[in-house]
């Protein structure tokens, strides 16, 4: 099996050892930048992606995320994120991380290899047919990955393969292959660098996308937001307030109304009743736009 370019030297990275710590730094920034334009082509599998995963969840599925190593942590910091950002609950967004819980302080390779451990995790998922998942792993060849996004589809699950090198296995087994070209890295084979790079924003743009379809993002503003913190609460008041164009105070009021929840609180401080708000909202979809003044 040919060399993955993923492990190839950059060009760039001759005699990297031996420059100045601003050459060093300048350089790997100018990698980094590199690596995102790798995006541009990827836009339109992105796209694909996230309208399937939006519709997943607008029928009440799942968007599950899958990989190990660099590109699972990169699949973990986009999946626990929704929770807070777009109010999606947990048990809707199940990540699949190749040796659970404990390889997150101390990850080991071998957990990358197993196919046994992918398929209990799988298992574990609850992911069935008419769900989406997001499978990640730079060399598109991680047995782990590969095993989840084969038996994934095996059960009608819509299957999304994010790799880094062209031509890889897993863009060869899903539904919708993200093929990021970030190339070879500034430390050869360190795929945490410019491939995990590209990954995260691919998956920042695509969950972005999917709150925009599902309504909870509305003017650029989280009004789906689960507000579990002091920070949070205030930004909520802030979103109200601004959307709904009210006082703070008028803000404050409407989500002691709803008990937090942002959207209806934006319709009562426009003069909604509270459960005039969540039935209006439960025939939009969820979308803001259509009930506004």
């Amino acid at each position: 099996m040919p060399e993955p370019r993923t492990e190839s030297r950059h060009p760039e990275a001759e005699g990297l050892h031996l420059r100045s710590a601003d050459r060093v730094l300048s350089a790997l920034l100018d990698a980094q930048i590199g690596a995102l334009a790798a995006l541009h082509p990827a836009l339109p599998a992105i796209e694909m992606a996230a309208e399937a995963a939006a519709a997943a969840l607008r029928a009440g599925g799942r968007m599950g995320y899958a990989g190990a190593g660099s590109s699972g942590l990169m699949a973990l910091a986009d999946c626990l994120e929704l929770a807070g950002t777009f109010g999606l609950a947990p048990a809707q967004t199940p990540m699949m991380f190749a040796g659970g819980a404990d390889a997150l302080l101390h990850m080991k390779g071998a957990a990358e290899d197993d196919a046994r451990l992918a398929i209990a995790d799988l298992d574990a998922s609850g992911l069935q047919s008419g769900d989406v998942v997001l499978v990640l792993a730079a060399s598109g060849r991680t047995p782990y990955a590969l095993t989840i996004a084969e038996q994934a589809r095996a059960r009608g699950v819509t299957v999304v393969g994010f790799a880094n090198v062209p031509g890889a296995p897993l863009l060869e087994a899903v539904d919708i292959p993200v093929l990021l070209d970030t190339g070879p890295e500034m430390v050869a084979g360190s795929t945490r660098m410019g491939a995990a790079t590209a990954q995260k924003v691919a998956l920042n743009m695509l969950s972005v996308l999917v709150g925009i379809r599902l309504g909870h993002v509305h003017d650029g503003y989280m009004v789906n937001l689960t507000a579990d913190n002091a920070k949070l609460v205030e930004r909520a008041a802030r979103i109200v307030g601004d959307v709904a164009s009210v006082p703070l105070a008028v803000a404050e009021a409407a989500l002691a109304a709803t008990q937090g929840a942002v959207k209806t609180a934006i319709l009562v401080a426009q003069g909604v009743e509270p459960d005039a708000a969540r039935d209006a909202l439960t025939r939009s979809e969820g979308h803001l736009q259509p009930l506004l003044k």
